[in-house]
């Protein structure tokens, strides 16, 4: 039975081959043509997965907006247009968005077969905070952009994930210092999922020091901690309480509210908050 006309992400492997679903197979195997950023590795992947050649579309930074309006005829016509990249899930730092943006627009149906990601690969690897994070791909090249980011980075209370290639890693590494200071908690995976994957922990000073003295190879993942968020004083908290109080608030929800809304244990804020003057 004929499929749906739509854009398939499908995730593809950061490395080890048996990370490719059943159902990205499936869906490959199936499409009527296959985007690709590069189509001599699509090729192997495909002959890995024991897929019979499939048309395929190159699609690159370089081409993806000229591309958008190939794809958008295939829909058209009622075609299945599957995109990989080279490693990992389409529009996540490699081509993929800007298509995807033109194809919602366009009125077609978009569809995800997930996949690994590396970012999220090191995130969960890095034995630093999950719960909150913020994904921020590769740092601007030009000296403005990337002072800017960087600064903005330096308050940034939540686990952040960068990319970086090994060739650029040390500097990055020095620059992350520079702005968010040298103790700052950091982990570095490199060849994820692969034999010889590694993540080093540790802080971005000693990281330095680990660039310099090995030379890392493959592309590079960066987890970093956020910036400690310092607590409020007993007089912000008494200020809080109070308002809560006169909205009509009793002392132990007053608290509550208070806790959750600053960040602070529920325990100071009720001591607080009976230690008030009626």
């Amino acid at each position: 039975m004929s499929r749906p006309a739509a854009l398939v992400l499908v995730g593809t492997p950061i490395g080890n081959m048996g990370d490719l679903s059943p159902r990205a197979v499936e869906e490959l195997a199936t499409a009527d043509v296959i985007c690709c950023e590069d189509t001599r590795r699509t090729g192997r992947l495909l002959q890995h997965a024991g897929i019979e050649r499939r048309p395929l579309l190159l699609v690159n930074d370089h081409n993806e907006s000229a591309r958008r309006a190939e794809v958008i005829a295939r829909l058209d016509g009622g075609q299945r247009v599957a995109v990989v990249t080279d490693a990992g899930m389409p529009g996540i730092s490699d081509p993929g968005e800007r298509l995807v943006s033109a194809v919602v627009r366009a009125g077609h149906t978009v569809e995800v077969v997930p996949g690994p990601s590396a970012g999220i690969a090191a995130l969960v690897a890095s034995g630093l905070p999950t719960g909150r994070y913020v994904f921020e791909g590769f740092l601007p090249r030009r000296p403005g952009p990337r002072h800017e980011r960087l600064r903005l980075l330096a308050s940034e209370a939540r686990t952040m994930v960068l990319y970086e290639a090994p060739h650029r890693i040390r500097r990055t590494l020095e620059d992350l210092a520079s702005a968010l200071g040298s103790e700052r908690r950091v982990a570095i995976a490199r060849e994820l999922t692969k034999l010889y994957e590694t993540v080093w922990r540790g802080t971005l000073g000693e990281a330095v020091e680990w660039a310099e003295a090995t030379p890392p190879r493959g592309e590079i993942a960066l987890v970093v901690a956020g910036a400690p968020v310092s607590e409020p004083s007993d007089d912000e908290l008494v200020a809080e309480l109070r308002t809560a109080l006169r909205q009509g608030a009793s002392t132990r929800d007053a608290a509550a509210t208070v806790s959750e809304r600053l960040g602070v244990a529920r325990k100071r804020a009720y001591s607080l908050a009976l230690g008030m003057e009626p």
